[in-house]
């Protein structure tokens, strides 16, 4: 009845002190660890996140929680509301890091060379696709949940395989200072490009795994998708704009800061609440943010320098806490765990060279893409995650995409560093550096090969 009072809520609880001591803890042992490992892993000529994501396998089930179970649970309880606390301080860092990425991407050049971007993001999708959907019905029963049917399983496991880890694709890339390379350029669009038809493919995965997939649902994706892009083009585009120039021209770094940090976060929210990928939106406001710059904006480079500093390492150690190897103990697992590297690798890394050398890059910079999509990393833990949280992985098939994910990211540097050595700098890279020209050289496009 109008006039009745409705009790209010009482004001909402304080985090309790011992959950706040223990985040505080947490967070400040990953970061410790993940930047020590992240510079021997540096030393070792690997890229940083190599050692950032192997701090949360130490602190974690696979070796911290094996050899001190009491200890293991005192710093790091079974308690979901307390990870929670953790995970999302690293999705803060996790998005800005794309965001970050984002600004650095070069459209001119995705628009010059779509072509290739087209040719290397399709031949680096559909191979690994179906590599993996026919490996789904290849692997063991047991390693197939008995509430999951054959299909969901193995369109999961080729969705799984077909993805590339935009994360750790741009921190590798950051690591050894290729972000401004146009192979670098090159891998980020395409990786995009398949991100996203990998996220689309995941949602309809997941209804058929559920029972509700129609073509409705899947047309409704595919359409919201559509949507964010045309919606971001049209009309985000000048308002972020107008809105980035009022905030440099104040002079002061931070309200730059700031301002592009709540674009990120708005994008990344937005995209999320219309069942998109976080990342996807963060990616999308970074490159507005920075598009017409021939490089980051010199008032956001403290930015980039605390994302890649403290949050983005947060982040990746806090995704290794989720894994624990012991499960490849197991001959049968272990013999699956190889099979799937080895059709995992091949497939992405041979689909996106194929698509690199039809799209007429040469041989050294096919290979560079290649290995720089190769890397699953924390994308394909995330999707490993969301698979054991529905039920289409097992306990044993969740492990062997993680080792698929670690095993292809270590991989990429090496790899990445021998066939750089074969590719010549151009003008348009040391202008995407440095926002100088370089009268020394003509040449402003990649060389066709």
């Amino acid at each position: 009845m109008i006039g009745d009072h409705v009790p209010a809520a009482g004001p909402v609880v304080a985090l309790p002190s011992n959950s706040l001591l223990l985040l505080l803890l947490q967070a400040g042992l990953l970061l410790l660890l993940a930047l020590v490992l992240g510079q021997l892993a540096a030393r070792f000529r690997l890229p940083a996140v190599v050692g950032e994501l192997s701090a949360g396998i130490l602190l974690g089930p696979t070796v911290f929680g094996h050899l001190m179970p009491g200890l293991f649970d005192r710093l790091l309880p079974a308690s979901a509301s307390q990870f929670h606390l953790l995970d999302a301080v690293g999705q803060f860092g996790l998005i800005l890091l794309i965001g970050v990425t984002g600004m650095e991407v070069d459209l001119a050049l995705a628009r010059r060379r779509r072509a290739t971007v087209a040719s290397i993001a399709t031949a680096g999708l559909l191979l690994p696709l179906g590599l993996g959907v026919g490996l789904g019905y290849l692997l063991p029963g047991s390693l197939v949940p008995e509430s999951t049917g054959r299909l969901a399983f193995a369109l999961f496991l080729g969705v799984a395989l077909c993805v590339s880890a935009i994360p750790v694709i741009a921190k590798t890339l950051a690591d050894m200072s290729l972000t401004h390379r146009n192979v670098g350029q090159l891998m980020l669009a395409s990786a995009m490009v398949d991100d996203v038809v990998g996220w689309l493919l995941l949602s309809v995965v997941s209804a058929i795994a559920v029972g509700t997939s129609t073509v409705g649902g899947v047309l409704r994706s595919i359409g919201l998708t559509g949507l964010i892009v045309g919606v971001t083009v049209l009309l985000a585009r000048p308002l972020i704009r107008r809105v980035m120039d009022r905030a440099t021209r104040r002079g002061d770094g931070s309200s730059e800061i700031a301002t592009a940090v709540v674009i990120i976060l708005l994008s990344a929210g937005t995209a999320q609440a219309l069942h998109l990928e976080a990342m996807f939106g963060a990616f999308l406001a970074g490159v507005l943010i920075g598009i017409g710059a021939p490089r980051l904006p010199a008032g956001l480079a403290p930015l980039r320098q605390v994302v890649l500093a403290v949050l983005a390492p947060l982040f990746f150690a806090t995704a290794g806490l989720r894994i624990d190897l012991a499960a490849l103990w197991s001959p049968v697992v272990l013999g699956a765990a190889l099979l799937v590297l080895g059709v995992a690798v091949i497939g992405k890394f041979s689909g996106a060279m194929l698509g690199a050398l039809a799209g007429r890059l040469n041989r050294w910079e096919a290979l560079a893409i290649g290995a720089g999509l190769n890397s699953r990393g924390v994308i394909q833990i995330v999707i490993a995650t969301a698979g054991l949280r529905m039920g289409i992985l097992s306990e044993a098939t969740f492990t062997i995409l993680i080792l698929v994910a670690i095993t292809t990211s270590v991989m990429a540097a090496p790899v990445l560093r021998i066939a750089m050595r074969h590719i010549e700098h151009t003008a348009e890279e040391h202008l995407r550096r440095t926002g100088e020209p370089q009268p020394s050289s003509n040449s402003d496009v990649l060389n066709p090969g």
